[in-house]
């Protein structure tokens, strides 16, 4: 019955969702050329949608697609998915850095030099390429000279010391920066020869890509165009295909002639799957489904047959995994967040004093900070994030964990023991036995006073099922 739930309620979801949006139909032909927006951040929805569009584009039989880029970079994986799928395509594929003003920075740059031609409009630039994360430790910052910097004018590594061994930095404090260096280079080398590979492969230029690695380079356009960055400058999209019309393009086995001067163009429009995979492949709105559906999952355990907790829960789980698994994710952070969450709900049945629900609430935290393994800016779940889940289920944890503090003081209101204290009426004269009338019922009582019928009597103890009581 659960997983009829889930599914129905997936497909109301899938089916809320428009199937395209705006894509217009074009007859097939080798005079289309196809048009998509890489706008933003490169990341995995960014990636789903390149790589469909030239698999499409393919099928289609295409004469050109053309990629029009507005990138300040992304994550290293999206990237290198696009690279891929560039490198493997069987309809050239054109980068365009438009429209004016717009940049192909970091990966955006890697993107344009593994595409069959590259171009840009006039206002714009490409460069920055110095890699903030691919795994391990951060590497300097872009623009900022890296570990294998070029020599000063005076013959000097860089810096204001002038010569090797002058400063006061000690052989220790050299030592200890040893690892982090030589990580630093592994990770700088490794995207110089990946870009150095591609200008390559494109016959662009070698000595640039460098530059713009390892010292975050950039040019504009006109630059990139004498530098052989770049092989058009082109005002617009009509512009870029009468240049590049009647262009030789070599593409995995074979060289083709371009023929793309008037052709028709097809704009790709986003559908429901790109989307979808913009909300949830988004740290905070992944991070917070994979929350809200654990909570879920325990609220179902807790009270069996609510059904609607565990439809909610599994789907938001489902959701929040999969966009996790999109993502650069640290799997020793979301083992914390998990063992967090279960020693705050164990606190919640086996009460420890405190101790297991704060330990579960810094595990949660730690967790949670790990838990996205980039530095790229706006691929980190934010702190003040962080701290509201925390702080709700700390606070829900001390919430349960003081009402049963209280519920262990108060008197207890059933069973014989809440019966003790009580009163009643007696219902004749009696000094040994007799009958009263106590909490709706005729109940036999004993005395060691003597009563009268209709006074007024205390209960001060049960034995078997007679009261003993007393007069007021």
């Amino acid at each position: 019955m659960v997983i009829r739930a889930v599914a129905g309620l997936l497909l109301i979801l899938l089916g809320a969702l428009p199937l395209a949006a705006g894509e217009a139909e074009a007859p097939r032909g080798r005079s289309q050329v196809w048009v998509v927006d890489l706008d933003g951040a490169v990341g995995p929805a960014v990636a789903d949608l390149i790589v469909r569009t030239i698999d499409d584009a393919e099928e289609a039989g295409a004469a050109a697609l053309v990629i029009r880029m507005d990138t300040p970079g992304g994550l290293d994986k999206s990237m290198r998915q696009i690279i891929q799928a560039i490198l493997a395509a069987d309809v050239p594929v054109v980068t365009y850095v438009a429209p004016n003003g717009a940049r192909a920075a970091s990966a955006g740059t890697y993107i344009a030099f593994a595409s069959h031609i590259a171009a840009m409009a006039p206002a714009t630039n490409i460069g920055s390429s110095t890699p903030v994360a691919m795994g391990g430790p951060a590497p300097p910052t872009p623009g900022a000279p890296g570990p294998d910097e070029k020599p000063d004018a005076d013959g000097g590594k860089g810096g204001e010391g002038g010569e090797a061994g002058e400063g006061t930095e000690a052989p220790g404090d050299r030592r200890d920066e040893q690892s982090t260096d030589a990580m630093t280079r592994k990770v700088i080398n490794d995207a110089v020869a990946y870009l150095q590979s591609l200008a390559e492969l494109r016959g662009r230029n070698v000595e640039w890509a460098e530059e713009t690695v390892r010292y975050g380079a950039n040019l504009r356009a006109s630059e990139a165009l004498a530098n052989n960055v770049i092989d058009v400058v082109a005002s617009d999209l009509n512009d870029l295909l009468e240049q590049i019309d009647d262009r030789s393009v070599t593409l995995d086995d074979r060289t083709v002639q371009l023929d793309v001067a008037g052709a028709g163009i097809r704009r790709v429009e986003t559908d429901w799957r790109h989307k979808l995979l913009i909300v949830i492949t988004d740290p905070t709105i992944a991070y917070g489904l994979l929350i809200f559906g654990i909570y879920g999952l325990i609220l179902e355990f807790y009270n069996p047959g609510m059904i609607f907790p565990s439809v909610i829960g599994i789907v938001c789980l489902l959701l929040g995994a999969y966009g996790l698994q999109m993502l650069p994710v640290n799997y020793a952070g979301l083992a914390l967040i998990v063992v967090g969450i279960g020693m705050m709900v164990a606190e919640l049945f086996t009460p420890s004093m405190g101790i297991l629900g704060v330990a579960g609430a810094v595990a949660f935290v730690i967790g949670s900070i790990m838990l996205i393994d980039t530095e790229m800016p706006g691929y980190r779940v934010p702190y003040l994030v962080i701290g509201a889940f925390a702080a709700a289920t700390a606070g829900l944890t001390a919430f349960v964990l003081g009402a049963a503090v209280r519920a262990r003081q108060q008197q207890v209101v059933t069973g014989p023991q809440g019966m003790i204290g009580g009163t009643g009426e007696a219902l004749e004269d009696f000094s040994d036995n007799g009958f009263v009338w106590a909490f709706g019922e005729r109940w036999r009582a004993r005395t060691q006073t003597p009563v009268k019928k209709g006074d007024r009597v205390r209960i001060v103890d049960i034995e078997g099922l007679t009261l003993i009581v007393t007069g007021e």
